[in-house]
C-alpha cells in the first residue's frame, strides 16, 4: 500500500518546494506596479470631483442647469451627478493607490460603469418620472448650452470611459516587466525556504549534544571519561585517597585482629 500510495503521488505532492514556487510566481504575476494606473487614476479622481462639484458651484459662474443658484440639492443631480461622480472618484483612488491586479481592475471597471450613466443618465433619467431623475434646463445661450450640455453629461461621460477603458487594457495585460517581476520574486522567496529547515536541524544538534556546540567531537571534550571515575569514588570510599584495594583490606584486617586482642 506504501509503494502503490508514493507511485501514484504527483511530483508537486512530493516536492513541496515546487509547489511554493508555483504559488509565488502566481501570486507576483497579479501584482502590479503602482505606477501602471497612476496618470488615469488622477484623471479619474479629478473627473469624479468635477462631475459632483460642478452642479453646486457652476452657478457662481453661469454655467448650470436649473436651478441656478449655488449649494441647491435636488434629488436629480444625486442620481445623475453625485452618485456617478462618487463612483468615478472611488475607482481612481482605488486604480491609484492598488498594486493588486484584481483589486486595481475593479476600480476601473468602477469608473468605466459609473462614466457611462453620466454619458446615457440625462437621456434615460426623465423617463423614470416616480424617481425624480430631471436634469432641469440649461442656462444661458446655445453655446453655452452645447457646453454644459458636455461639461455636465455627455462629455464628461465619454472622457470618464476612456481613462477608465484605458486602464482596463494595460492592467489585462501581462508585460514583460510583470513577467521578469514575478521571476524575480520567484527566486528571492524561494531561496531562503529551502534553507530554513538545514539551519534548525544544525541548531537543534547543537542543543542536545553540549559535546558538539563549538563544533568538537564528544571523545576529545573529556566530560564523560571525567564522570566515571567520580561516580566511582563515590561508591567505593576506599578509593578517593588513591590507595590500592589491597592496602585498605590488610588495614582493616588489622584493626580487626587489635581488637579481638
Amino acid at each position: 500500500m506504501k509503494s502503490r500510495h508514493q507511485g501514484n503521488g504527483s511530483p508537486q505532492a512530493s516536492n513541496p518546494c515546487a509547489c511554493t514556487r508555483e504559488v509565488i510566481h502566481v501570486n507576483g504575476m497579479l501584482r502590479v506596479p503602482r505606477s501602471r494606473g497612476a496618470v488615469s487614476g488622477v484623471a479619474l479622481i479629478l473627473l469624479g470631483l468635477w462631475g459632483a462639484l460642478i452642479p453646486f458651484v457652476g452657478p457662481y459662474f453661469h454655467y448650470a442647469y436649473t436651478p441656478d443658484t449655488g449649494w441647491t440639492y435636488t434629488t436629480g443631480r444625486f442620481w445623475l451627478e453625485i452618485l456617478p461622480g462618487a463612483g468615478t472618484l472611488v475607482g481612481g483612488l482605488i486604480v491609484l493607490i492598488s498594486s493588486y491586479r484584481p483589486v486595481a481592475l475593479l476600480g476601473a471597471w468602477l469608473a468605466a460603469f459609473s462614466g457611462a450613466w453620466f454619458a446615457v443618465g440625462s437621456l434615460l433619467g426623465p423617463t423614470w418620472t416616480r424617481m425624480g431623475m430631471t436634469t432641469g434646463q440649461p442656462v444661458g445661450g446655445t453655446v453655452l448650452r452645447a457646453a454644459e450640455q458636455l461639461g455636465f453629461f455627455t462629455g464628461l461621460g465619454i472622457a470618464i470611459v476612456f481613462f477608465a477603458t484605458l486602464t482596463l487594457g494595460r492592467l489585462s495585460v501581462v508585460s514583460i516587466r510583470d513577467t521578469e517581476l514575478a521571476a524575480h520574486a520567484k527566486t528571492t522567496r524561494a531561496e531562503p525556504a529551502e534553507e530554513k529547515p538545514a539551519d534548525a536541524k544544525v541548531a537543534r544538534t547543537g542543543t542536545r549534544f553540549p559535546g558538539l556546540r563549538q563544533g568538537r567531537p564528544a571523545a576529545e571534550t573529556g566530560k564523560p571519561a571525567d564522570a566515571k571515575p567520580a561516580r566511582t569514588g563515590m561508591r567505593f570510599p576506599w578509593l578517593r585517597q588513591g590507595k590500592p584495594a589491597t592496602e585498605t583490606e590488610q588495614t582493616a584486617s588489622e584493626r580487626v585482629s587489635s581488637a579481638a586482642r
